[in-house]
């Protein structure tokens, strides 16, 4: 079964926001390259979109409605809703992932 992948507005910004700093802070072809790469990641969730496993921050809270996947060190967050996926987050996992999460996903 293929399922239809959507990033939310607050996805596509975040992959304009990684493209964006990469091409300043570092090279325009690491910053297409890393695009290519996430997007590449994005794509296979169609799939297979089960393979994700479930956010560390939200296991321990018990919350199993969203899933990741990564091209390391970014985290692509989501959620199977039917035959559709939805992209919520596209994050350096180094940055303080469980406010973030927690803003974004929960509104706190």
């Amino acid at each position: 079964m293929r399922f239809e992948v959507f990033l939310t507005e607050d996805a596509a910004r975040d992959l304009e926001e990684i493209h964006g700093y990469i091409a300043t802070h570092d090279a325009p072809a690491k910053a297409e390259y890393v695009l290519d790469r996430i997007e590449e990641v994005i794509e296979s969730l169609a799939t297979f979109p089960e393979r994700g496993a479930f956010p560390r921050e939200f296991h321990a809270l018990g919350i199993r409605e969203y899933r990741e996947t990564r091209f390391k060190p970014y985290r692509v967050i989501y959620r199977i809703m039917g035959k559709r996926i939805y992209i919520y987050l596209i994050a350096d996992g180094r940055r303080d992932m469980q406010t973030l999460l927690e803003r974004r996903l929960l509104g706190a």
